[in-house]
């Protein structure tokens, strides 16, 4: 007993007792101090990653309904012009038909009243109906199929139609089919 007493009296163990109370904690100590943010951290980039999902999966699904309505939007503009285009052979005879001298006034009548009803209807959905001589050469408009000099026209003007364009909206149904001057 007397060893155990002279260990406690001894000043370095009294010393270092308190020292290592009172000072600060060694980094070892530090450690398990920094683990309960560590699991947070977890936790936290967990939640982050999830609400990253979240967001995207959200955008997608709004990206994927805007798209699906400028297909429905575009599907019945692509019908309607396919439906256009499937008449014009129809508005094409009439317009020959329509050139050609007949002595029968009725019949010529009944064309033109035919046609008029075709162009309305062509209107009325929207087609607008271009080429006329005289009109400025458009590539984006007008097939230039043939060539001509002539002085009396000016620089890239439209000097015979041979079939007239169609429009339906921002979309070019048939191009004009034209010959150009100069």
């Amino acid at each position: 007993m007397a060893k155990k007493d002279k260990e406690k009296q001894t000043p370095e163990t009294d010393i270092k007792e308190p020292e290592t109370t009172e000072q600060a904690p060694p980094a070892e100590e530090a450690a398990p101090e920094a683990a309960p943010e560590a699991e947070k951290n977890p936790w936290e980039e967990k939640y982050n990653q999830e609400h990253d999902a979240h967001l995207r999966l959200a955008a997608e699904y709004d990206n994927f309904r805007k798209r699906t309505i400028k297909e429905k939007e575009a599907s019945y503009g692509n019908g309607k012009s396919d439906a256009v285009l499937k008449m014009l052979p129809v508005y094409d005879n009439l317009e020959r038909a329509l050139k050609q001298e007949t002595q029968d006034t009725a019949y010529k009548k009944g064309v033109e009243l035919t046609m008029t009803e075709l162009t309305k209807i062509l209107t009325s959905l929207g087609v607008e109906i271009f080429g006329e001589p005289g009109d400025a050469f458009d590539p984006q408009l007008h097939n230039a199929v043939m060539h001509t000099e002539d002085e009396s026209l000016g620089e890239n003007v439209v000097s015979q139609v041979f079939q007239k364009g169609f429009k339906l909206g921002d979309k070019i149904v048939r191009f004009a089919m034209v010959q150009v001057a100069n």
